[in-house]
Formats: C-alpha cells, structure tokens, sequence
C-alpha cells in the first residue's frame, strides 16, 4: 500500500516512529540507505567509471545525502560531498566520510563555484539533497546559491549526469507541486515512507522524473499511519478490487448495465462507452439512445442490446424517462451523459428520472453532469453513493468554484465535494482523483497526453457502470475502472508509439491488456 501525504502528516508520522522507538536517527539512516541502493541498483556492476557528487544542504535532507554518500562509498563508488556549509567536524557522518577519505567541500571554501564547476563537469550521478518537503518559496541564501550555480553546471554538460533527489527535487513544494526556477529537475526521486501530494501535481511533476517511494521502518501500524486516508493506486490494489470470474458463470453472473447516452451530434459516446462496460466484464449491456443514431451504432456493437428512446430532433426527450421506468428493476447499474448534449428536453429528461427514484446504482458523466449542476439540491436527488466523474471545467459548473482554483489542489477539493455531496467523485485529467465521501481518496498514477482525446470519459464512465453492475461498491468500481482505463491509454500509446495518434476505441483495445496486466484472469 503506497499512502500519499502532506508534509505535516509526514512530520508527524516521524515524530510517532521517533515515539514508538524508531528514532530520527535510524530513520535518517535507513533513508541514506535507500538512496545509495536505489543509486546503486541503477549503475550496476560497472562502479568504477561512475563519479557521484552528493550536494548537501543544512538540515535532514542534507544528511540524508551524507548518509547515502556514506553507503556508497562503503559499496566501492567514487563520491565526493559537496556541503552548503563549513562542515560540523564533530558531527559522525561527516567523521565517517573523514575515516574513508571521501571527499569534502563546502562553498564556503570554495571561491568562485570553481570546485563545484570542477565536480560536476566530471560527475556521472549528482544527489540533490540540497532542499527537503519543509522548502519555501522564494529560495534565498546561500542554499539558493548552490541550486543557481549547479543548475548553471549541468546546463552545460552533454550528456547530463542522471539526478537523484533525495526525497523531492530541491525546490519543489511537495504539498502543491509548485517549483521554484532554480529547481533542479531529477531523473530519480527516492523519496521517504509515503508520495507526497506536490509529488503528483504540476509542474512539479515535471521535475520529479521516476518516483520511488522507499520503506525507512515508519511502522504501518501507527494511527498517524492509519489516519492517511490518500492513496496511490497500483496494480495488487486493482487485482484485488476486480470480480472473480468463476468457470460456471452465466451472463447473469456478471450483472446488467443499462447505458443512456447518444444524441444526433455525439454518436459515439454510447458505443465507447457500452464497449468499455462489456471488456471490463458487465454480462449484458443495453443501451437506450435516441431512435434517430440507433441504427448507426447498432451497426458497430451487435453484443448490446437496445431500448429506442423518445427524442427531438436527434436528442432524448423528457417522455424517455417513462420509458425508462418499466426497464429500472431489470439492471444492477445505471449511467447516463455521455453524448447528452444540452438540450432543455435532456435536461427535463434528467430532472423526471431523478424524481421518479428507486434507480439502480448509478454514473453520471458528462453532459449528464452539466444537466445536474442546473437541477435545484441535486446530491439529494441521486442515490446514495453515485459516481460522478467530471472533468474540471464539469467540476467547476457543478460547485461553482473557478476552474483554477479546483486544479490547485485537486485531492483536497474532491475530498471535501465528495463528503459534502455524499457521492463518489472522480475529479478527471492528469493523475485522476477518486474520492469516496468518508474521506477516503485514491491516486491514478497516470499522465498521458494519450487520454486527451474526445471519447476517452465515455470509455471511463463505460468502464466504471461496468464493474458497479457486477456488484462493486461505487468507490472501488470507480478506482479499478479508472486505474484500467489509464494504463489502457499508456499501452495504447506504446502500440503506436506516440500518444498524438491515440483514439477513444484505440484505448478500448488496450482494456484486455490492462486486466490482464494486473493479473487478474
């Protein structure tokens, strides 16, 4: 389980190791460990024509770099120490390198950044333990100074010696992802226990490169560890959320989806998402689409079924709702939106379905969402535990709150609209957000321009009914159906080998792949 914190939950889960008996000191030495074998686990056998530079700063994440240059020097690896300071000589990880002759400079010493210059120029690894998660903006003093002249260092070199930050790139805000421009970018970022938020937020992550999250002895169970109610997806999370498949099922096993979607101008989006709700496992599918683009889609998905809907002019009428009605009782699921359009005669549609209740457990994406935010108390008016799934300019019309501001802390605002609404959101784009309304919020370890294509949330919201129509709670649904979708987009991409090419159904493709993937059979 990989938790995702704040820096004060992060301080504070040090301070009950340090209380529980795993001192800071042997959390500063596990920590050092971890990046002198991530480094190490990267170089491989061939040490000798590898230079490490560790450049350190004054507080615990400088001696987390001393720490690892120690370990690595013990292991055989040339490195040099390169301080923001006049050295403690009293302080026993300055005293080891001593013993082992390790090299040690600081740039108090060193006139004109010429050492500095010197080491880098030759270095094939630098540590950045310059700044840690307690960073603020702006950078000043002399730390700053070191970040500026070794930023001007690697600008130069061709190729760039491989950067491993030590917990967070020096100058990142590892609460908000912000970077400060003397940030330097790593390839590598070990970082201590739990992700940190910053770490999953631009720009930010652009600087963070491969992030590995190193267990440093914080026992798991702590009540401030059990209280960390953020998590990052993963695959032995998937696995373990996805529906068993028995050899003597039936259609029935695997629950009913009931898919409302379509209109004259979107007649894609019941198929994308009727698609996705069959490749993650739904036993039947139908969906109900205006009469006018049945025939157009039937064509392309023989395995569904269909209700013909009433419409105007190409869009779902408010007379469909009593359509609907006699058909509720036969599905395990209900999603509607996608492809809706904005039509009033859609908007009264949603209104009359809501007012007659006793729907099955439901998904509202899209236009479906647009549709809500005009409707007067509308938590009220769905079924405990919906799943919405908007996009931030759809989060934005459904709270009332700027685009911008929503974006800037995106697991905090839909933690605190999942809790208020008292449904599950899923708060779309890069690293989507599952939050449940007790708090709970989940991760997608995902960023791909892939997914940035018209189709791809009719797929999402497809995927998602299809597993709450084979029996999973809203929140887990929502989390194995957007953690398979996103690694469908990244496999997509990899088939065709750039991500501008990516189409909604080539995503689609890639969901088999992706269960597979997680090793579910």
């Amino acid at each position: 389980m990989t938790k995702i914190v704040t820096v004060a939950e992060m301080k504070a889960l040090d301070a009950a190791a340090d209380r529980a008996g795993v001192t800071f000191a042997q959390l500063m030495d596990n920590a050092g460990r971890a990046v002198a074998e991530a480094v190490l686990a990267r170089l491989g056998d061939d040490l000798e024509r590898h230079k490490i530079v560790a450049l350190c700063g004054k507080g615990n994440n400088g001696g987390d770099g001393l720490v690892a240059a120690h370990y690595l020097s013990n292991a055989g690896a040339r490195v040099a120490v390169y301080l923001v300071q006049a050295p403690d000589e009293s302080d026993f990880k300055i005293k080891r390198l001593r013993e082992k002759s390790v090299f040690v400079v600081d740039a108090e010493n060193d006139q004109r950044w010429r050492v500095l210059r010197n080491l880098l120029g030759g270095a094939t690894v630098v540590i950045d333990a310059v700044f840690g998660t307690g960073v603020r903006f702006p950078l000043t003093g002399p730390s700053a100074d070191l970040l500026r002249q070794a930023g001007l260092a690697l600008r130069e070199r061709e190729p760039r010696p491989f950067v491993v930050a030590v917990d967070c790139p020096s100058g990142l805000d590892c609460d908000t992802g912000a970077l400060d421009p003397l940030a330097l970018p790593a390839d590598l970022t070990v970082t201590f226990a739990a992700a940190k938020r910053g770490h999953f937020a631009f720009p930010g992550v652009e600087a963070r490169g491969e992030l590995l999250v190193a267990d440093i002895g914080i026992p798991t169970d702590l009540p401030e560890w059990r209280a960390v109610r953020v998590e990052l997806a993963t695959p032995e999370t998937v696995k373990a959320l996805l529906p068993q498949r028995p050899r003597d099922a039936h259609k029935g096993t695997f629950g009913r989806a009931l898919i409302v979607a379509g209109s004259v101008n979107f007649t894609g989006a019941a198929y994308l998402a009727g698609v996705a709700a069959y490749r993650l496992g739904a036993g039947l599918v139908t969906l109900a689409l205006p009469q006018t683009i049945h025939p157009v889609v039937a064509a392309q998905l023989p395995e569904a079924t269909w209700l013909v809907l009433p419409e105007e002019r190409g869009f779902i009428a408010e007379p469909a709702a009593d359509r609907l009605r006699a058909e509720l009782s036969n599905y395990t699921a209900l999603l509607f939106g996608c492809g809706f359009g904005l039509e009033k005669t859609t908007g009264a549609f949603v209104r009359r379905l809501l007012e007659h209740g006793n729907l099955p457990p439901l998904v509202v994406d899209a236009d479906g969402l647009r549709l809500l935010a005009q409707l007067p108390d509308w938590p009220r008016a769905l079924p405990a535990n919906s799943v919405l799934t908007p996009h931030p300019g759809e989060m934005a019309a459904l709270t009332g709150v700027d685009k911008n501001v929503l974006q800037s802390d995106r697991i905090g605002q839909a933690q605190k609209f999942a809790a208020e609404w008292g449904h599950v959101v899923v708060l779309k784009g890069a690293f989507t957000v599952v939050a449940a309304p007790d708090g709970r919020a989940t991760v997608q370890p995902f960023a791909t321009a892939a997914l940035a294509r018209a189709g791809t949330g009719d797929a999402l919201a497809g995927a998602i009914v299809g597993l709450r129509a084979q029996g999973l709670p809203a929140y887990e649904a929502a989390v194995a159906g957007a953690y398979l979708h996103g690694r469908a987009g990244e496999l997509a991409a990899a088939e065709m080998g750039t991500t501008a090419s990516v189409l909604a159904g080539d995503v689609l493709g890639q969901l088999a792949r992706a269960i597979v993937e997680v090793g579910a059979c």
